[in-house]
């Protein structure tokens, strides 16, 4: 009978002995850099969301006080959630809100609408929701009595109204895509002229969203062009299909909220002192 073989204990060597030390390390930053990356994932854009509506009520205090700069601010940011919402409604990727003083907020698409009505449900999500805001903030002024909320909700509604002019790139434009993209004429016919106007006078604000306008007026030229080529562009034609019960939908929508907006405006108007607003 053999007597057992005593094993031998070998020292591990250099390389293993740095392997050893510095695997958990590795483990460690990994598992910490999959972490940094969700939390720059998601913490940039929130950062720059929330650092863009900082300085935008900076800029409005300046010129018209605090009370009257957050109110504002905070209106914009419900009609761009409108839209957020309605987007992540219907399926589409989009960013957070970002806010540019004096040009509102803009909230970028990262897949484009597949239709006209996806669009308009998108465009519509924003002045409705924004509406809903407005009204909220009027009711404020009964419980408070303070005016500067009967001025916070006129203006919500009146930028929940200009955005409805049919022309892109406001919110009125993508919203008749669903209606009758003919409308888009109206839009031209009424903005175009009002922002010339306002441009005459020096206001730097009217001169500079004229030339966006103008800019994105031509970027979408293509959509203009097609109406008049009718059947022989079945892209744009396919595009443009809704069926009879989305048109009226949206045409309800629509003509509804900027009527509903009309009055509202004229009715705080009633509850100011004259020549207050």
């Amino acid at each position: 009978m053999e007597s057992p073989t005593p094993t031998t204990n070998r020292r591990p060597t250099l390389a293993q002995r740095i392997k050893q030390f510095f695997a958990p390390i590795l483990v460690a930053l990994a598992a910490l850099g999959s972490k940094i990356g969700l939390l720059l994932k998601v913490g940039l854009p929130l950062l720059k969301m929330g650092g863009s509506m900082l300085f935008m009520i900076w800029v409005y205090a300046r010129f018209y006080g605090w009370q009257f700069a957050v109110g504002f601010v905070v209106l914009i940011f419900i009609h761009e959630m409108g839209h957020l919402i309605a987007a992540r409604f219907m399926g589409l990727p989009v960013s957070l809100p970002l806010f540019i003083p004096f040009m509102g907020a803009s909230i970028l698409m990262r897949a484009m609408p597949r239709n006209a009505w996806m669009e308009a449900v998108v465009g519509i999500g924003g002045p409705l929701l924004g509406s809903l805001g407005a009204v909220a903030v009027v009711s404020l002024y009964y419980y408070t009595g303070n005016q500067i909320f009967l001025v916070l909700g006129y203006f919500g509604f009146l930028i929940n109204l200009f955005n409805l002019i049919p022309i892109i790139p406001l919110d009125g434009g993508r919203i008749v895509s669903a209606i009758s993209p003919w409308l888009w004429l109206i839009g031209i016919a009424i903005l175009i002229p009002y922002l010339i106007y306002r441009a005459m006078s020096g206001n730097l604000i009217a001169i500079g969203f004229a030339v966006f306008v103008c800019f994105m007026i031509y970027r979408n030229s293509y959509r203009i062009v097609a109406l008049f080529k009718g059947q022989r562009d079945p892209a744009h034609d396919r595009y443009f299909e809704c069926t009879p019960v989305q048109r009226w939908t949206m045409g309800l929508l629509y003509f509804g909220l900027a009527i509903a907006l009309w009055f509202g405006m004229g009715f705080i108007k009633n509850l100011m002192p004259p020549g207050s607003l």
